[in-house]
This record gives structure tokens, C-alpha cells and sequence, in this order.
């Protein structure tokens, strides 16, 4: 497979792939492609993946295509303004996502719902709690939401990450969720009521402009329904 990322604020990334291979992709991920590029759905995994996507924000199945009867091409176009980035994924070496960050990949890569530590806390921490683990062999493609800043975390190193703003991380990172201290910090300070930790070793990739946030600051502006 071969691929190239174009454009800004909305980028595309277009993959040409050799007879036989076969790339998947979130449902609706899909925008343009050659003919001979063959899809089938699927539910890549069974009945409790199915869940686990469904769970964590995705679509329940999977789009698989496939370039048939000589080279294809197919291309996947991001749904927010902000950038696309490539990960070679090995068994040695796995990233934890955003929900709904992964965008497209090759066949081998395995997609599995991650759930931080402390269960208690996490269910109200919001887009902080759920996350993708993509595992196996293979490239991936990963939305960002804005801008992307990265961090080489050392052994026991941290950062505090307001919620949603963690976009992707190395496997070999945790992450927690803890409540704001202090009850006029989570009442007045206006940064929420959860953060989350996220401590090394590993790579940690930051988003300055995360759906929630944006979404949260557009609410003020739309009527309420009556």
C-alpha cells in the first residue's frame, strides 16, 4: 500500500492499494474511490466487538474494501477540521485513541475498546473515559481534532490533560481520570470537574481542538428547544 495526506484544515488521505489488498474503515469514512475497490461489510470480530465499537462511539461494523483485478484506489477524508496521522502499528508496539479518532487501516490492524483504571471515576469523566486500543500489524490513520502537539513522556513522567484533549497515546502510557480539587475550583473555575493524568513512558499526542469543547462552546448560541 502506498498513501499520501493532502489538504488543510480538512485533509484526505488517498491509499493505492495492489490487487488483493484490503484496507478497513469506520462506516461513512469512505469518500471516493476506483471502481475495482470491493466492499463488503462486516463485523471484523464478532458480536462482543460489535458491542465494544458501539460502546465507545463507533459504528457497530466495519467497511472492508478490497482493490479487485488490478491496483485500486481509495480515499478517506477527515470529518473535522484539524489533521490526519499515520501509525505503524506492531505487536510490540500499539497506540490508545479518541473515540471515534480511528479513521482507516490496514487489515491487520485489531481495533478493541480501552477503558482507563478506575472504572468509578471514569464513567463520569466524559470523552477522557472511553477510548480505542489499536493493535496488531499495520498501518493506521488517526484523526486529530485542530492542531496536534506531541510529548515524549519518560518513565514516571505526567501531564495533566483537560478532558478531551488527549488524542492518542502509546500503549505503553496509562492514563487516569481524577476529580478537580477543591469544590469552588469544580464549581467556578470553568475547566470542568474531571482532568485527566497521563503518565509515561511513551509518546502522548495533545489536540487544541477537540468536538466536545467546540460543541460545548456552540450550545450557548442555539435555542432551546420548547
Amino acid at each position: 500500500m502506498q498513501w499520501k495526506i493532502e489538504g488543510t484544515p480538512l485533509p484526505v488521505v488517498m491509499c493505492r492499494l495492489n490487487d488483493g489488498e484490503a484496507m478497513i474503515t469506520e462506516s461513512g469514512s469512505m469518500a471516493w474511490m476506483s471502481p475495482n475497490m470491493q466492499m463488503e461489510t462486516t463485523s471484523n470480530g464478532g458480536i462482543g466487538k460489535v458491542f465494544g465499537r458501539m460502546f465507545s462511539g463507533d459504528s457497530m461494523f466495519q467497511n472492508r474494501y478490497t482493490a479487485r483485478g488490478g491496483e485500486g484506489m481509495i480515499a478517506f477524508a477527515s470529518s473535522f477540521p484539524g489533521s490526519i496521522r499515520v501509525f505503524d502499528i506492531t505487536p510490540e508496539r500499539g497506540i490508545i485513541v479518541q473515540k471515534s479518532g480511528f479513521l482507516a487501516s490496514e487489515t491487520g490492524v485489531e481495533l478493541s475498546i480501552y477503558f482507563q483504571k478506575r472504572l468509578g471515576t471514569g464513567i463520569f469523566g466524559g470523552e477522557g473515559f472511553i477510548m480505542q486500543k489499536l493493535s496488531g500489524r499495520g498501518t493506521a490513520f488517526v484523526e486529530i481534532d485542530g492542531h496536534a502537539v506531541e510529548y515524549d513522556l519518560a518513565a514516571g513522567q505526567s501531564m495533566i490533560v483537560d478532558t478531551g484533549y488527549l488524542a492518542a497515546m502509546e500503549d505503553t502510557c496509562t492514563m487516569e481520570i481524577k476529580t478537580v480539587p477543591g469544590v469552588k475550583n469544580m464549581l467556578f473555575g470553568g475547566e470542568g470537574i474531571f482532568n485527566t493524568i497521563v503518565t509515561g513512558p511513551g509518546k502522548i499526542i495533545l489536540q487544541t481542538l477537540p468536538i466536545s469543547a467546540v460543541a460545548g462552546s456552540l450550545r450557548a448560541f442555539f435555542p432551546s428547544a420548547k
